[in-house]
């Protein structure tokens, strides 16, 4: 079963995003985005791209939809499965005008986990919790 998400850029007031049909847990998709998305430019790049199936370290080429994936040594693909590109679908960002509205548009999606990239940070939440930077998530505890 799928682990929905659903990943974000603000601009101003506004926010763009997309939809991540799998692995939408810290562990996958917040590592992908923590490691390899750390630019504006980047994320933004993924964002125009529209929903994904699988997100990967970069954005790629295309390729045929359902392909298995080649996979980095930390786990992430080693390239980006969209809808749009690769399987032909309509599927572009949405954009919307609060976090609120962008967290309550996916959850109707299926959406577990929320990403979002606010100058230079990525935040990350899950259901109904308060955004907390990602980074943290990889913070190992000491005894």
């Amino acid at each position: 079963m799928a682990t929905r998400s659903a990943i974000g850029i603000k601009h101003g007031d506004r926010i763009k995003a997309v939809y991540c049909h799998w692995d939408g847990y810290v562990e996958h998709v917040g590592l992908c985005l923590n490691t390899y998305y750390q630019s504006s430019v980047k994320v933004n790049n993924l964002i125009a791209m529209g929903d994904l199936s699988g997100i990967g370290a970069d954005i790629g080429t295309k390729h045929k939809f359902g392909n298995r994936a080649e996979y980095l040594p930390d786990g992430c693909a080693r390239e980006c499965t969209f809808y749009t590109r690769d399987r032909g679908e309509d599927a572009p960002f949405q954009s919307f005008g609060s976090e609120a509205e962008f967290v309550e548009h996916y959850e109707h999606s299926g959406s577990e986990y929320f990403y979002l990239y606010d100058h230079g940070v990525w935040y990350y939440c899950k259901h109904n919790t308060a955004f907390k930077p990602l980074h943290e998530a990889f913070i190992k505890e000491t005894a």
